[in-house]
């Protein structure tokens, strides 16, 4: 008897353990954000971002991924190798009509809008003693324009162009980060380096800090010659120490996008939270206090990704 109640006790067992074993698990989702160089704007955003879906999103396991920025981001979301990225507006409208000089070979139809966030300032800064004050002293001069076909460097050929220049002008060109420029510019091993960024961008206020500086102005006539998306707008003074007063230069939105793969409720989760939580996103970066819902869908390029729509129409933003 005892014998047959251990064999019916261990068949039990046995049971038990197959039918805990089909229990429905609870899916993990996982969120990869795309960022940019790690002493940029997009990075410290992106950090906060993941860490507000970690803990906003049932069940997500999010990382953050430091990488070239906007041409390299909008790659890997074709690719479905990211979840959410930052990206200039003007990669991002070259990446959706697949402009091949621009490093997108062919059109990158998989790209869904989330919203439009801040604005990136052009910023040329060059070492006092460089003797560059202004855009035509560039000629004969070394000067960093990002990494090859990053959005910088789009941003970058685009300025030149308009007044009247090109890399064939400047003295020597430097493909590089900004942390790296600056280390170099504080070395008198770089003249300038053009940085497209939110206003306060962490390397210039390392440069500026540790050497004096010269905000260099791109007038509003030149921005006009680029045309949309660039936008006239300036530096306010004091952004960086030695600026005395304020510096025209040209504005470009930024967007956060993900891919079509992306379920609609994460989309819409991500989208949701994104405008919940404005305040953690500041403490992040001061660039972030530009983001605003009733602006999010100003010059979307792309189609927006159905879950980002339903947030919109919930909020009235959409009709």
């Amino acid at each position: 008897m005892l014998a047959f109640r251990t064999r019916l006790l261990a068949v039990g067992s046995v049971a038990l353990s197959i039918g805990l074993g089909t229990l429905p698990a609870v899916a993990q989702e996982f969120i990869n954000v795309l960022t940019g160089g790690t002493s940029g704007v997009y990075y410290p955003l992106g950090v906060a971002l993941s860490e507000i879906y970690g803990k906003g999103i049932e069940s997500a396991r999010t990382q953050v991924q430091a990488t070239k920025a906007s041409v390299e981001n909008l790659n890997l979301l074709q690719k479905g190798r990211g979840e959410i990225a930052f990206t200039l507006g003007d990669s991002l409208k070259l990446a959706w009509e697949g402009n091949a000089e621009a490093g997108f070979p062919t059109k990158l139809d998989k790209l869904r809008g989330i919203a439009a966030i801040y604005p990136n300032y052009i910023q040329i800064v060059a070492a006092k003693d460089s003797g560059i004050e202004k855009l035509g002293d560039l000629k004969g001069k070394s000067l960093s324009v990002g990494a090859p076909k990053s959005g910088t460097e789009i941003n970058a050929r685009a300025i030149l162009a308009a007044a009247g220049m090109s890399y064939e002008d400047l003295g020597r060109v430097e493909y590089l980060p900004f942390a790296e420029s600056v280390e170099l510019i504080k070395n008198r091993q770089l003249d300038a380096t053009l940085q497209s960024a939110g206003l306060g961008v962490a390397s210039i206020r390392d440069l500026a800090t540790s050497v004096p500086i010269n905000v260099v102005a791109v007038p509003a006539d030149t921005v006009g010659k680029v045309g949309e998306p660039y936008l006239a707008t300036t530096i306010p003074a004091g952004t960086y120490e030695g600026q005395a007063g304020d510096v025209e230069t040209a504005a470009i939105g930024n967007f956060l996008v993900t891919h079509e793969g992306v379920s609609e409720e994460t989309a819409y989760q991500m989208t949701k939270l994104l405008f919940e939580h404005l305040d953690q996103l500041v403490a992040a970066h001061a660039a972030a206090k530009a983001i605003d819902p009733a602006k999010a869908l100003d010059g979307m390029p792309i189609p927006l990704h159905p879950g980002a729509e339903r947030y919109y129409r919930e909020k009235g933003l959409l009709k």
